[in-house]
């Protein structure tokens, strides 16, 4: 069964005090009493071993290099992408030359089939680690093809670099913030690494902020007074998960061991109710 959770902007107890102090306000200063959420769509990926991801959810993007000099061929076929019988969908970076590449991974997307603006987007992950490895659960404006990137703005709800197993980024890329200059945050657990366990990945996206949690905890907050450029986060974004191999951000993979493999436990959005 799904419990929605509820907004709770949690103890900090993985946060500096002035930090988590700056979170908390504001996150809930304008709030007059508990927000509830109401699940809108969802992916709890139930099937038999080896079944491709349900085709009424997501799509495949088919190919290389996505802007970021990456090294892996995305593809659709079972040994990248599917259900492993146990509740969770396998994303599987393997070493092998496909297509003139290196590696193979996956990417899918919510693209055409699931779009929404505003809410909270969450995920329950336990991604890979390995120098080079490149995880991402991500989201991307419905308007990518009308306008271009980075007008159609990009949420980064979970990136992960393999060599930092215990580093965190949640980023916004729009005009005038954007590549090296995204609207980010760095963010380093005090202890224990993200690459041994499942950790929920979170952001809660209104109208004039987005927050981004890491099992309940608030790390990050973007305010429209405060991201610099334009602010494009008022209209509906599609989903994407995805492996990389290499790129600019993840640099090389040498040195690490394969296949890698991303588990993703369910993914889950909601619209706000009060």
């Amino acid at each position: 069964m799904i419990h929605p959770p509820r907004r709770n902007p949690g103890s900090g107890r993985w946060l500096p005090a002035l930090l988590f102090a700056a979170l908390v306000a504001g996150c809930g200063g304008d709030d007059q009493g508990e927000a509830r959420w109401e699940l809108t769509w969802a992916d709890e990926f139930e099937g038999p071993a080896g079944q491709l991801p349900d085709s009424s959810r997501w799509v495949f993007d088919i190919g290389t290099d996505w802007g970021n000099a990456q090294l892996e061929w995305t593809t659709d076929r079972p040994e990248n992408v599917s259900l492993d019988g146990s509740g969770n969908l396998a994303i599987v970076a393997r070493e092998e030359p496909f297509q003139g590449q290196p590696y193979t991974s996956a990417r899918i997307k919510t693209k055409g089939l699931f779009e929404q603006a505003y809410g909270r987007f969450e995920a329950r992950i336990q991604v890979p680690g390995g120098a080079g490895i490149w995880p991402a659960f991500w989201m991307l404006g419905n308007n990518i093809d009308e306008v271009g990137w980075p007008r159609s703005g990009e949420i980064d709800v979970m990136e992960f670099r393999g060599q930092e197993p215990s580093v965190l980024h949640g980023s916004l890329h729009g005009p005038g913030h954007s590549g090296g200059q995204a609207f980010t945050r760095r963010y380093e657990l005090p202890q224990g690494r993200l690459d041994t366990g499942f950790h929920i990945y979170a952001v809660e996206w209104e109208e004039d902020r987005i927050t981004w949690f890491l099992d309940g905890e608030p790390y990050h907050v973007a305010r429209r007074s405060e991201v610099p450029g334009e602010w494009v986060y008022d209209h509906p974004f599609f989903l994407l998960l995805n492996v990389a191999v290499g790129g600019g951000f993840a640099g090389s993979p040498e040195g690490t061991t394969f296949p890698r493999t991303m588990l993703v436990d369910y993914v889950r959005v909601y619209e706000e109710q009060r």
